[in-house]
């Protein structure tokens, strides 16, 4: 039906992008608890909430909020012992975090933004359980920025400060159990103008944002620290955010397979137009299905369940109709069907198919007065969830009559997305009356060396190679490279040690993970002040890493590798020399460089490489 190459360009793609990054704070944004993780196997309580939405100053209710609330949940929470009565939503917040406050300050200052005289904070109504309250409280810090791109300058919207939510930790038969350890964490959220035309600038927009993100020095790292949502539409569709996508390199796909969507939409309405489409009123069609072989459906009979469908007048092969990679038209009604509790639906352009058989179809149609250009959709579960799941695939049956909704969605890990909401309104947002307004002070904010610049002067300034200057910048942990670099350390094995090492442990199953700042810090100091010898660096970061209660020099005693004097090195060495008397006596120092490693084994890290070197250059010389 649909030419199915496009150029986004031509279909007149405007997109943006939210940028979401938590910041590492000491503490959260409006209370003094830590901003550290647990697992939620350390959680010592829990709380339940039940939420609903509620009006607006203006009287209004959020459309997003009220549909969320149709869906019945019981929200629980993981506290621990770090849990604070804020979080719990049993105490009021307490002023804005100063820390976060001044991080969020130099940000807007990389993206060139002004900063506002007065902050206020607001509460913005969230009742998918993901905060306590009920709501997230989020203030505007800054407006009017602007990044460059190889496709032209994209503007800067605005720069939110705000908590982040309370992590979701799983499903369960009431609802969603959440975990308040992320919940409260500073978090701004950049917001670009719709000045993006290509999934390549938007791809480039968040890689560079990203890098003046990290170039603070204070923002988390790690999976799920930073998120990306696009606002994406064409010139006959509609915007649609797309929200959480977790891999920069994802981007671009996920705009462009979300232009192709909004196009095959756009297509499929201009047919259902020409075809006088229509959605019908559900029906009860169990009768037609009392004695099905399919599996789905005899189960929810079995349990007491009914089978609903509606007549989609028009719709026939068009309910199949791919819009994305595995994804159809169908599978729109039935994510909003799912919204219900429904597995799922049925529809009959894949039928007869599970269990369902050519008799069952034509009953089907016959009980909803179907046609042959018509299509049928049926859903089969509990009498209440059937009724509720029907409903709503039939109302996204009506909307695509029109073309593309406006409407939240989530990315999958494939690339496409799938429907969760509604677009937000501004009838979410509301004044905080419980946090005082702030005046930022963007006068005495320093402006943070750019990873780029740091490049190119960990090239200039240590002599470190251009590939490990970019990986020790952009890395994790530059902010303690930095640190024990002006303690002293040789830089370019503070490099080595903190990104090749590391690397070649990760790959050995360490759980370099349970390394902490201090831990490499303390052993750097070791080798710096001649307490280890740099070959023992990894065993001993090994032992820290699989018991990291221990300290430093203790690891040192556990991997065995107590240091040595010159003398113990020199008998060592002389020992190797003279097992290879024969080598040495016809090479010389030809002989240098296989002895080496034999030597350096017989010490096992406990020597410095150098001084080694050293002795086994004299001992071979002595035979000359």
């Amino acid at each position: 039906m649909t030419d199915r190459s496009f150029d986004p360009e031509e279909l007149g793609l405007v997109a943006g992008l939210e940028i979401h990054q938590q910041l590492d704070t000491a503490t959260k944004l409006f209370c003094d608890s830590p901003t550290t993780l647990h697992d939620p196997e350390e959680s010592q309580r829990t709380i339940t909430r039940y939420l609903h939405p509620t009006k607006s100053e203006l009287g209004e209710i959020d459309e997003a909020a009220l549909e969320e609330s149709q869906v019945d949940r019981t929200f629980e929470y993981l506290a621990y012992d770090t849990t604070c009565l804020v979080e719990e939503d049993d105490e009021p917040p307490h002023e804005l975090d100063g820390e976060a406050l001044e991080v969020a300050m130099q940000i807007a200052d990389l993206l060139d933004m002004h900063v506002v005289d007065q902050a206020h904070v607001m509460r913005k109504i969230v009742i998918d359980g993901s905060n306590t309250s009920g709501f997230q409280r989020s203030t505007l810090l800054a407006q009017e920025g602007e990044i460059e791109t190889e496709d032209g300058p994209v503007g800067i919207e605005d720069l939110m400060l705000e908590e982040e939510s309370a992590k979701r930790v799983e499903e369960t038969d009431e609802g969603v159990r959440y975990s308040l350890d992320r919940l409260g964490i500073p978090l701004v959220e950049i917001g670009t103008k719709p000045d993006i035309s290509t999934p390549a600038q938007a791809r480039e927009a968040a890689q560079r944002i990203g890098m003046l993100l990290r170039s603070t020095g204070t923002v988390k790292r790690g999976l799920g620290t930073i998120r990306q949502d696009v606002n994406v539409s064409i010139a006959e569709g509609a915007r649609v955010e797309i929200k959480g996508v977790q891999a920069l390199d994802q981007i671009a796909e996920i705009v462009e397979t979300e232009v192709r969507r909004q196009k095959e939409l756009v297509d499929i309405a201009a047919e259902l137009d020409e075809r006088g489409a229509a959605a019908g009123d559900p029906v009860d069609v169990t009768d037609a299905f009392a004695d099905t072989d399919s599996g789905v459906i005899a189960g929810a009979l079995n349990s007491g369940g009914v089978v609903h469908a509606v007549r989609l007048a028009g719709f026939d092969g068009l309910v199949g109709t791919e819009i994305a990679p595995d994804r159809r038209l169908g599978t729109e009604l039935s994510d909003h069907a799912k919204r219900h509790g429904a597995g799922g639906i049925f529809h009959t352009d894949e039928l007869p198919a599970y269990g369902v058989t050519d008799a069952e179809v034509d009953a089907l149609r016959e009980a909803v007065d179907a046609g042959e250009d018509d299509a049928v959709a049926l859903v089969a579960d509990d009498p209440e969830t059937a009724e509720l799941a029907i409903e709503a695939a039939a109302e996204r049956a009506e909307t695509a009559i029109d073309g593309v909704p406006e409407e939240t969605r989530g990315a999958n890990d494939d690339g496409t997305t799938r429907y969760m909401r509604p677009l937000p309104g501004a009838a979410r947002l509301y004044p905080e009356t419980d946090v005082p307004p702030v005046e930022p002070d963007p006068s005495e904010v320093e402006t943070p060396e750019l990873l780029t610049e740091k490049v190119d002067r960990y090239q200039a300034e240590y002599g470190l190679g251009a590939g490990l200057a970019e990986q020790v910048a952009y890395g994790r942990r530059m902010p303690l490279f930095e640190s024990v670099v002006a303690d002293g350390v040789d830089p370019t094995f503070a490099a080595t040690t903190l990104e090749s090492t590391l690397t070649e442990l990760r790959r050995h199953d360490v759980p370099v993970g349970e390394l902490t700042d201090d831990h490499l810090r303390d052993v750097l100091g070791l080798v710096e002040d001649g307490d280890l010898a740099k070959e023992g660096v990894g065993d001993v970061l090994t032992v820290l890493a699989e018991d990291p209660g221990l300290s430093a020099p203790e690891a040192v005693e556990e991997a065995g590798l107590s240091g040595v004097n010159e003398d113990e090195v020199r008998e060592a060495v002389a020992e190797v020399v003279e097992r290879n008397a024969e080598q040495v006596d016809a090479e010389g120092m030809g002989a240098f460089s296989g002895l080496m490693g034999e030597a350096m084994g017989a010490l096992r890290g406990k020597a410095d490489g150098e001084v080694v070197s050293d002795v086994l250059r004299e001992e071979i010389q002595k035979r000359a």
